[in-house]
C-alpha cells in the first residue's frame, strides 16, 4: 500500500506564500490522478488541485477550485514521486487542513494525514 505525506505547512500571513510537498512511497506514475483537498472547520472537505499522473495523452492536466485559480499551482516531480501544490496570495478563508490524495481507476483511494494551513489577516 502505497503512503503519502504531507508537509510544508504553516503559519502565514495574508498574502504569503507555501509550498505544499506531497511524498508517496511508491510511483506516482502508477496513479491515474492525484491532488489536493481542503477542510475548514465546520466545513466540509472540498477540492483545491488535481493533476493527470498516469492517463495516457492526458498526463499533466490540471485542474482547479474556482476559489484558487490564478493563485495556486500543482505540480509534480516524478523522479522525487512527489506532487506540490504552490499557494501564492494566500487569504485568510485559505486556511484549514490540506490533504493529498491519489486516486487509481478500480481502487480505493488514497489519503494524507493532512497538513495545517493558517492564513492571517
Amino acid at each position: 500500500q502505497v503512503q503519502l505525506v504531507e508537509s510544508g505547512g504553516g503559519l502565514v500571513q495574508a498574502g504569503g506564500s507555501l509550498r505544499l510537498s506531497c511524498a508517496a512511497s511508491g510511483s506516482i506514475a502508477s496513479f491515474n490522478v492525484m491532488g489536493w483537498y481542503r477542510q475548514a472547520p465546520v466545513k466540509q472537505r472540498e477540492l483545491v488541485a488535481t493533476i493527470v499522473t498516469g492517463l495516457l495523452t492526458l498526463t499533466g492536466r490540471t485542474n482547479y477550485a474556482d476559489s484558487v485559480k490564478g493563485r495556486f499551482t500543482i505540480s509534480t516531480d516524478n523522479a522525487k514521486n512527489t506532487v506540490y501544490l504552490q499557494m501564492n496570495s494566500l487569504q485568510p478563508e485559505d486556511t484549514g487542513v490540506y490533504y493529498c490524495y491519489a486516486k487509481k481507476l478500480g481502487y480505493s483511494d488514497i489519503w494524507g494525514q493532512g497538513t495545517q494551513v493558517t492564513v492571517s489577516s
